[in-house]
């Protein structure tokens, strides 16, 4: 290619990234094709998997899989959503763990799925999917990288995030580690409007979390509570809904009873404008002959539907829980 060509090529990258940039905001969210209008976001499955790879920071490196295979194997699925009126997949595969920006670009043109990527550092699992510079680095070097994909988009894509994805160790108290990479996701959130959504479990660790946020001046609807079905005392959820934050029920691609009685309550305690749910299902692992068995995304539609639907639950509840609520919740403020 000539020098000219080049050239053309590189400044036509740069408007469609200063494009983009223009319009991330003011009732816009980042989608991996581009900004697109909230009120096209529609039915919305808040936490799901196209690929994960959980080798581990040191040894990540795109070249474990093959983008081809894992298309193969993942738009079937992506695809069967269609029937069902989904319209957004938030996928929570974080840096060092086999996030690929390109490759999810990839699926949600072909399948005709808008798809939301993150930002963000996975610290659980003892801090294994960290890279070492995280190790070291303050909230506010942490916070830069992060704001950086945010305004230049992700490892030179043009691919902007949707969100701020991280992820704690269950203690108490947290860890360094993990109280560092909540300062960072709140100096970004304040910086970029992005929600945080935070891999955690149950309440003693999480209302740590929304301590460390409120102290920095982050209110609590900005977080999400994610595998929040981790808790066993349903009184806690109360005293988060309370709060505003975002309690996020997101395992029904595995399991249904526990989610039947988790909704059951929130409806009856009148805090469904505060539960988020979906599958965390999936996902293309590139260690697992073929990509291992991939899970639907399809539990809500064809089993807990149909069960709460003889349990009192309407049109109008699902609206809240598959509509509204992801719409309000990862709004970029």
């Amino acid at each position: 290619m000539s020098k000219f060509l080049i050239s053309i090529f590189l400044i036509t990258l740069l408007f469609s990234c200063q494009n983009s940039e223009q319009k991330k905001s003011d009732g816009f969210f980042n989608s991996v094709t581009g900004p697109v209008s909230m009120d096209s976001m529609g039915l919305t499955l808040i936490h799901e998997h196209m690929l994960v790879d959980f080798i581990g920071a040191d040894s990540i490196n795109p070249e474990r899989w093959n983008g081809d295979s894992v298309v193969r194997k993942v738009l079937p699925y992506l695809q069967d959503l269609k029937k069902y009126g989904v319209n957004t997949i938030l996928d929570c595969t974080p840096s060092y763990l086999g996030k690929d920006p390109l490759l999810l670009k990839e699926l949600s043109e072909r399948s005709g799925i808008q798809i939301l990527t993150n930002t963000g550092f996975y610290g659980a699992v003892g801090g294994k999917y960290l890279p070492e510079f995280a190790k070291s680095e303050t909230p506010e070097e942490l916070s830069k990288r992060w704001i950086t994909e945010f305004e230049n988009g992700i490892e030179g894509t043009c691919i902007y995030p949707g969100f701020i994805k991280i992820s704690v160790n269950e203690a108490e108290p947290l860890s360094e580690i993990d109280q560092k990479l909540v300062r960072a996701a709140a100096l970004t959130h304040q910086k970029t409007g992005l929600t945080i959504a935070s891999h955690t479990g149950t309440w003693s660790t999480a209302k740590q979390e929304v301590k460390i946020l409120q102290e920095m001046g982050v209110k609590p609807s900005e977080f999400v509570w994610v595998h929040a079905q981790a808790e066993q005392d349903f009184d806690n959820y109360l005293e988060a809904a309370k709060l505003g934050v975002w309690i996020s029920w997101d395992g029904i691609g595995w399991e249904i009873d526990s989610y039947v009685e988790r909704l059951l309550f929130a409806k009856e305690k009148s805090i469904l404008e505060n539960i988020l749910i979906s599958h965390d299902a999936g996902w293309y692992d590139p260690a697992k002959p073929g990509g291992r068995d991939f899970q639907p995304f399809t539990n809500i539609f064809e089993k807990l539907i149909p069960m709460l639907g003889e349990r009192g639950f309407t049109e109008e509840d699902w609206d809240v829980l598959l509509k509204e609520n992801p719409k309000s919740a990862f709004f970029i403020h």
